[in-house]
């Protein structure tokens, strides 16, 4: 009873905090439309960080360690697994030519759509994970019980993650073809070109959706399909759906201003998708051994944070030899 409490107002300051910082945001950062700088994106991207890693500080002093490793755990998972979605917004943006003034305003409504579908995600799967475990089993003189859901996600994770290693062709997709691009077309009569930052335009007396209601509904759509990965991945970590939606949302939130700094050093980070790779075969077998064994929260925590920390520095590494390379060259 005590903890059902303490879940309860963990959500209602959460919420509370939520509403506010997307108010501040849309009144704010999204008040008037520009190109953001490298400095402003730096600026916000410490600030929502920060207030992730501070609300997980809550998490300690309200529920203890364990929670709030698992806490931090799925926290940098996501951040983690959304920094190859932000690749792809940059894919797209390039692909829909998009005025770098308006860029914020798309990716304000893509984060305002994910924080509705991660909520339906989460709290869903964590009722589905509930329903679908096996009656337990004798082996070796221990009980064991299996999540086919979880043993399913974990088997599709270690795919995905050899799938991401292999491939190494850059995005050619195209994006007049997505599905959130067809939405608009079949219920909306569409400008091909872009009006300010508006969505809606009228010519000629007619209403028409701009191109920019495009692209958010193909951000939308490729969030959604990202969502696929990183769901699955931090059910690995805990099944309290206030630990995983809270952690979830804090790391998306700071999802657009660390995009601007991506989208400033796109070619800084090779290595980058090679461990997000490697992050997604040991969530997914973490996943499949986990009714033999637990993996301690605080080791995972660990563990992503090294493999994270090792291929930036890489990439660094590589991009900084790449560049002496070329200036000797010249």
């Amino acid at each position: 009873m005590n903890y059902i409490q303490e879940e309860s107002t963990t959500l209602f300051i959460f919420g509370i905090l939520i509403v506010g910082l997307l108010l501040i945001d849309l009144l704010v950062f999204n008040k008037k439309s520009h190109k953001v700088s490298m400095k402003e994106a730096l600026k916000w991207s410490i600030m929502w960080i920060g207030l992730g890693v501070l609300f997980g500080g809550y998490i300690y002093l309200d529920m203890g360690l364990e929670k709030a490793s698992e806490y931090y755990t799925a926290f940098l998972i996501e951040k983690a697994l959304s920094v190859d979605n932000l690749f792809v917004f940059i894919m797209v943006f390039r692909y829909f030519n998009v005025p770098d003034a308006y860029q914020h305003k798309v990716l304000f409504y893509g984060i305002l759509g994910a924080i509705f579908m991660r909520a339906i995600f989460i709290f869903f799967g964590v009722t589905l994970i509930d329903l679908s475990y096996l009656s337990p089993v004798q082996i070796a003189g221990h009980s064991i019980r299996i999540n086919i859901v979880m043993t399913l996600f974990g088997g599709f994770l270690i795919y995905a993650g050899f799938k991401s290693w292999q491939s190494e062709e850059e995005n050619t997709d195209d994006y007049s073809r997505s599905f959130g691009t067809k939405l608009i077309h079949k219920f909306f009569k569409v400008d091909p070109h872009y009006h300010r930052d508006l969505f809606f335009v009228r010519i000629n007396g007619k209403r028409y959706a701009t191109q920019l209601l495009v692209v958010v509904a193909v951000i939308e759509f490729t969030d959604l399909l990202f969502a696929v990965d990183s769901i699955p991945a931090i059910f690995s970590v805990s099944k309290d759906p206030v630990i995983l939606y809270t952690s979830n949302i804090f790391a998306i939130l700071g999802l657009r201003a660390l995009y601007f700094l991506l989208a400033g050093a796109f070619d800084m980070f090779h290595y980058l998708k090679h461990g997000l790779a490697f992050i997604l075969v040991f969530i997914g077998i973490k996943m499949i051994i986990a009714p033999i064994y637990h993996f301690p929260s605080t080791w995972s925590l660990l563990i992503v944070g090294f493999i994270l920390i090792l291929c930036i520095l890489l990439s660094i590494y590589r991009y900084r030899t790449q560049k002496q390379t070329s200036s000797s060259s010249n």
